[in-house]
This record gives C-alpha cells, structure tokens and sequence, in this order.
C-alpha cells in the first residue's frame, strides 16, 4: 500500500505549473537530515505526494503528485556552482538525496488556513507549531480529506 506524503515548494523556485510543464522533476536541494532521511528511507515508487506551494499567499496545497523514482544522490550537492552545494559532499559520502515525482491530479487550491479550519485535520503534521520540514508523512486519512477538500471525491489511487 502506498505511503502518503507533502512535500513543499516555494512557487518562485518550482510551481505545481512548472512541475506539469516538465512532467516529472528531481526534489533536489533538500538540506534537512529529517526530510532527506524520509526521503531515503521511506518514500517508494507510488507513493503519493501532496504539492504544497509555500512561502507565499496564501500558503496551499495545489496538487497530488506521485513518487516517480526512489531515492538517489542529489547531484546539486556536488556541484559548485549550484545554490544548494555541500563541500562535505562526495560521490563516496553523497550526504544528501532526492526523489522524483510525477504530477498526476490539480487540486482546487485548499489554503493553510482552510486546512487548520477543519477540525478532522487535528493531528496533520503541516498544522503543528513549528513544522518547518519540506517532506512530510501525511495519514490515509488526512490525505483523503485534504484530496476531498479540493474538489476529489477521494484519493486518486
């Protein structure tokens, strides 16, 4: 079965726009060991993928994507010349890692504040204080109310 995740991105850097333009994307640039250990260790093929636009107004989910490719070094890390460059990272030691993700469905847009307005949402990790991860597990359930509160009649599995 698969696991259910959100996974942040501020629309200057990477749209949900972009994402259906390209089709697919590398989730490169993750500099957390938390999320970058989700990624690793946990996130399969399949799995399915809140796109949340952060960092702007309003902060929102805007899509469902999926899990494309499993974790792999993140080459950015190794490359002088990109913002998310790690002199610790090696091709032995690649420190950091990244997944891709494929879009699948658009969501009407449900605001950070239309999510905290839903009691049935208690609990989701995005609504605690001082969750600041860019990758995150999200519940079966909390995905399927969140799926349901931008027009889906349910998960798109």
């Amino acid at each position: 079965m698969a696991s259910h995740w959100l996974m942040k991105s501020e629309p200057h850097v990477y749209s949900w726009d972009h994402l259906n333009e390209d089709g697919s994307t590398h989730w490169d640039g993750v500099r957390n060991y938390q999320a970058r250990n989700i990624m690793r260790d946990l996130m399969e093929i399949g799995d399915l993928v809140l796109f949340y636009h952060s960092n702007c107004k309003p902060p929102q989910v805007v899509g469902v994507a999926r899990v494309s490719k499993e974790a792999y070094p993140d080459f950015t890390a190794q490359d002088p010349s990109s913002n998310y460059f790690d002199p610790k990272a090696t091709p032995d030691n690649p420190r950091w890692m990244m997944v891709d993700i494929q879009p699948i469905i658009e969501l009407t847009p449900v605001s950070l504040q239309e999510l905290r307005n839903n009691p049935e949402l208690e609990g989701m990790p995005l609504l605690q204080r001082g969750q600041r991860l860019s990758v995150q597990p999200v519940s079966l359930n909390h995905f399927d109310i969140v799926c349901q509160m931008g027009g889906l009649p349910g998960s798109p599995e």
